[in-house]
């Protein structure tokens, strides 16, 4: 193996496994403990092609604004992920009853990006006419 291909194994090996304790966490519904232990502090995360949502704190007060809408969290599936340099890529499809009785079915793509072992970035791609919330 040439130290090129040294370098980058050991520099993805890392993010693999960082990413596989996140995903893990989110499959057990551990949501905020995930955004917690994972996140940088100055996160920017983004829906489709909106306004990019700044730092930890901004993007908490978004979590726990979606989270207070949620009765209870059928399932959580990851259906599949990959690796590229420090982007990670899971397909997620949650299974989602809401407190006003509405019960979804949420399928989406997240794209992170790690530094330092934290995600400093990521970005969510799912269709918006299908979901029934301002998001």
């Amino acid at each position: 193996m040439s130290d090129v291909s040294m370098a980058r194994s050991k520099d993805a090996e890392p993010i693999a496994e960082l990413e596989h304790a996140l995903n893990q966490l989110i499959l057990a519904g551990r949501f905020i403990e995930g955004y917690e232990s994972f996140y940088a502090d100055d996160i920017v995360m983004q829906e489709l092609t909106d306004e990019p949502c700044l730092g930890k704190d901004a993007n908490r007060q978004r979590q726990n604004q979606f989270f207070g809408l949620v009765q209870e969290v059928h399932s959580v599936q990851l259906l599949g992920g990959a690796l590229a340099g420090n982007q990670a890529y899971s397909e997620w499809e949650f299974d989602i009853s809401f407190k006003d009785g509405l019960r979804y079915r949420l399928s989406e793509v997240a794209v992170r990006e790690w530094t330092d072992g934290r995600v400093v970035r990521e970005r969510f791609y799912w269709d918006r006419s299908k979901y029934p919330y301002e998001m």
